[in-house]
């Protein structure tokens, strides 16, 4: 079994990344604190191959990530697996041209569709020369990946933190990269996908029954982390059923709320984009359907403090 702690190891800047061995040849690559844009990835090798699983946010990030490959002594990545299309798991796909690009067909749409959706919320970060690259591999229920002796099982859930989530299972291993259906330690984010797929996907989860869990956002844990998330979507369930019933728009429910346990969760203002993907819901409207995008960041803005939530990237 790896270390959970959330310390990075001593004299690390706070936000630059570490690496975790989570099993032999297998290793996440954690960035710290786990706040926006502050994704985690992991590293897979076997059989003289490499895959990642996910990238970065920006050019920089993910050439880090790149040395973290050929510094342990392992060859280039010839796969990478997308978990999903947010820009901090795929702009830096582009700083690994000899890899074969792999994710949930909704994966690939998405990322043609979001472009660089990150430079539009976050203007003045220092993504370096991103190239929009997607998936040229996609599957629609599951697809096995081999690196060496090593299975990599993909598998979707359905819509959750977006329409085309992936996760990916590594059995022999029992390590799981759930890409952000997990935040360790930072509030769930359900703009793109799903309250109810959310739930799903943790019944999903639990049923692999993994050792160690990488979430997409946060420091390297167990399954335990699935009990936190549970509580929240059924607390926020209620919270949506009561505040919708009562007329009141997601803002005014947000800025009402009571976060009791989960006011230790980072990135609080979330909670409003959440209560948006809650209400649609319960008005019938079709699971992971668009919401205004533009006008929920405002509203997280407003949670804000009315200021722009930071990019840490």
């Amino acid at each position: 079994m790896c270390s959970t702690s959330p310390v990075a190891p001593v004299g690390a800047e706070q936000t630059e990344p570490y690496t975790v061995t989570v099993a032999p040849g297998v290793t996440a690559f954690v960035q710290p604190d786990g706040g926006w844009c502050l994704n985690n990835a992991g590293i897979v090798t076997g059989g003289g191959r490499t895959a990642l699983i996910d990238t970065t946010a920006t050019v920089r990030r993910a050439q880090l990530l790149r040395d973290a490959v050929t510094d342990a002594g392992a060859p280039l990545p010839s796969t990478i697996v997308n978990t999903h299309h947010h820009g901090d798991h795929t702009y830096g796909n582009c700083v690994f041209p000899e890899a074969t690009v792999v994710g949930h067909h909704e994966c690939r749409r998405q990322t043609l569709d979001a472009g660089l959706q990150l430079h539009g919320i976050w203007p003045g970060v220092e993504y370096g020369d991103v190239r929009i690259t997607p998936a040229e591999v996609t599957y629609a229920d599951t697809l096995a990946l081999h690196v060496g002796d090593t299975e990599i099982r993909l598998i979707h859930p359905g819509p959750a933190h977006t329409t085309g989530d992936t996760i990916a299972w590594l059995p022999e291993q029992r390590v799981v990269f759930t890409g952000d259906l997990v935040f360790n330690g930072g509030t769930p984010f359900l703009l793109m996908g799903s309250l109810a797929g959310s739930l799903h996907s943790l019944k999903v989860l639990r049923e692999l029954d993994a050792e160690t869990v990488v979430p997409g956002h946060g420091p390297v844990t167990d399954p335990g982390a699935y009990d936190v998330l549970e509580r929240y979507f059924h607390w926020l369930q209620e919270l949506a059923r009561t505040e919708h019933a009562a007329g009141r728009t997601p803002l005014e429910a947000a800025r009402a709320a009571d976060l009791g346990e989960f006011a230790a969760l980072h990135e609080s203002e979330r909670l409003v984009a959440n209560l948006h993907r809650a209400y649609a819901e319960l008005e019938g409207r079709p699971l992971g359907e668009p919401l205004d995008l533009p006008a929920v960041v405002g509203d997280m803005m407003t949670m804000n403090g009315g200021k722009l939530m930071v990019c840490h990237a």
